[in-house]
């Protein structure tokens, strides 16, 4: 590879990682701002730190990249070349930027590999594996969501029935305008009213959703309910960030990591700790600067979420995600992410099918998408390079 080739290849892989956080660094904390728990700017923050976090400590993997890059079988490591690297790069970037811009939650996992098969299929119509593309990836992909949505039901069912054996009770506001802001308290015994003797007078009217929303009222083992639900709730979606930031850093590390075994031998090599680094960078920019529509979509569009349902959703996500890294299963954190808070909805029989509809098409469409730009693009950069 030339160090034109490299610096082409660098820039494919700032741009993926780029699009990478702008659609997924937000899904952990997604349920935090959508249930009211914390305003964006807040669970944007929370996303980022544990996204830096996850990235820092997915260097410890680093010595297993190049060789994870095969494709675990879906590509024989022969075919890996510059061309390859840097088509999987930029098809993948584009499909998920694409994604991003309609604010579309997608599988950073589906478009590269998409990309992947594309690519390959143009290097070599016999190089690909299908039966292990068919069994090892698409299987989990396509169950997980199925499974979070299940699992979400079943859990939700069980805490709210537990919640309810407590004595806890959900207690919700409505907002007041007019004079200093006082909260009125919609409970079983009525509708109460605190406002001060020598305040201005009031009129119900309609506030911010992020100012009324459904909280908990009671004490469990001595500890405010609404307390322990709201710091397991922060700790549940940095959890899920962190888990995301370890999988996916390694993942587009891996197309310069591979790179550098191309390069000229007179090439500067960048140490692998900075190219993590490096795109553990351009993840948190990529969420700081452009998750606002993502995040829309999956904290608002899909169902209404209360604190408790928001935690829910992310203790299911936390557990299928990292049980599954654990075993060595791919699934996609979107899809889990997303079929948690489908569950969700059809719990509370507070779905939106319009905007479920449009994110399942999505899902559908980012495979084949990446694999009709991975073979266009490696068609491109092989004739470039010819």
């Amino acid at each position: 590879m030339s160090i034109a080739g490299f610096i082409v290849l660098l820039l494919a892989v700032f741009f993926l990682a780029w699009s990478n956080g702008a659609n997924d660094n937000f899904k952990g904390v997604a349920t935090l701002y959508g249930s009211g728990t914390c305003r964006f700017r807040t669970a944007l923050i929370v996303a980022t730190l544990a996204t830096l976090l996850g990235s820092l400590v997915s260097v410890v993997f680093a010595a297993t990249l190049v060789k994870a890059f095969s494709g675990k079988g879906i590509v024989p490591p022969d075919l890996i070349d510059a061309t390859l690297l840097t088509s999987v790069g930029i098809s993948g970037a584009i499909t998920i930027f694409i994604a991003t811009i309609l604010g579309m939650p997608t599988s950073t996992t589906h478009a590269l590999t998409g990309a992947l098969v594309g690519a390959a299929l143009m290097a070599d119509p016999s190089g690909v594996g299908w039966r292990t593309l068919a069994t090892k990836f698409a299987q989990p992909l396509l169950l997980s969501p199925i499974l979070a949505i299940l699992l979400t039901s079943v859990i939700y069912i069980f805490l709210r029935r537990l919640r309810r054996a407590t004595g806890v009770k959900p207690q919700t506001c409505i907002c007041i305008a007019g004079g200093a802001p006082q909260p009125v308290t919609v409970t079983n015994d009525g509708l109460a009213i605190l406002q001060s003797a020598h305040a201005p007078p009031l009129q119900v009217s309609i506030g911010e959703e992020d100012q009324c929303i459904e909280r908990y009222v009671g004490r469990v083992m001595g500890l405010n309910a609404q307390s322990i639900v709201d710091s397991l709730h922060y700790l549940s979606g940095a959890a899920v960030c962190f888990a995301r930031a370890v999988n996916d850093t390694p993942k587009i590390a891996a197309l310069l990591l591979a790179g550098s075994v191309l390069t000229l031998h007179t090439l500067p090599s960048l140490d692998t700790t900075i190219k993590l680094s490096l795109v553990a960078i351009a993840m948190a920019m990529g969420g700081l600067l452009q998750s606002r529509k993502v995040a829309e979509t999956m904290s608002k569009r899909i169902t209404s979420l209360n604190t408790g349902q928001g935690l829910t959703a992310n203790l299911v996500t936390a557990f299928l995600v990292l049980g599954a890294s654990r075993m060595g299963v791919p699934v996609s954190t979107t899809h889990v992410s997303c079929g948690s808070i489908f569950g969700i909805g059809a719990v509370n029989g507070n779905r939106h099918w319009s905007t479920i509809g449009k994110i399942a098409l999505t899902w559908a469409t980012t495979l084949p998408f990446g694999f009709v730009l991975g073979m266009i693009c490696y068609t491109i950069i092989s004739s470039l390079s010819g």
